[in-house]
Order: structure tokens, then C-alpha cells, then sequence
């Protein structure tokens, strides 16, 4: 199953803003979307930058695997 991860630039800058510590990570599956903090990839990745096809979110960057994810956070 493939799994992508990216960063939320939105959260960070709330975070920023209101003195939270809400997670900036976003793992997302077929399945669900998880948030973390931190996040350990169980062996081979690849990042990805795409300007002109963004995925969904609008992420332009972002981290792919079919390998396990785990959230430490």
C-alpha cells in the first residue's frame, strides 16, 4: 500500500501564531489520513517535488513509500 507523507505548512504557521504544538505531519493512506509529529520509514522512500501537479491538498512536496510508517508522535 502506498503511503505519503507531507508536511502542513498551515499548521506550522497556526502553531506559530497561537503558541500550539499541534502535528505538522500528514501520513495518508487509501484508508485515512494520520497526524504526527514524527514518523520513522521502515526502508526505501523517495521525495517528491511536483509545482505543476500538486496532490489534492495542494502539497508540492511530499515523501512516498510502500514500506511501513510508523508514528512516534
Amino acid at each position: 500500500m502506498k503511503t505519503i507523507i507531507h508536511v502542513n505548512q498551515h499548521v506550522i504557521k497556526a502553531n506559530k501564531k497561537n503558541n500550539t504544538d499541534n502535528p505538522v505531519l500528514t501520513v495518508k493512506t487509501y484508508k485515512n489520513n494520520i497526524y504526527a509529529h514524527e514518523v520513522d520509514i521502515k526502508g526505501d522512500s523517495k521525495v517528491i517535488y511536483s509545482p505543476d501537479n500538486p496532490l489534492s491538498c495542494g502539497a508540492k512536496v511530499w515523501i512516498e513509500t510502500y514500506n511501513e510508517v510508523i508514528i512516534i508522535r
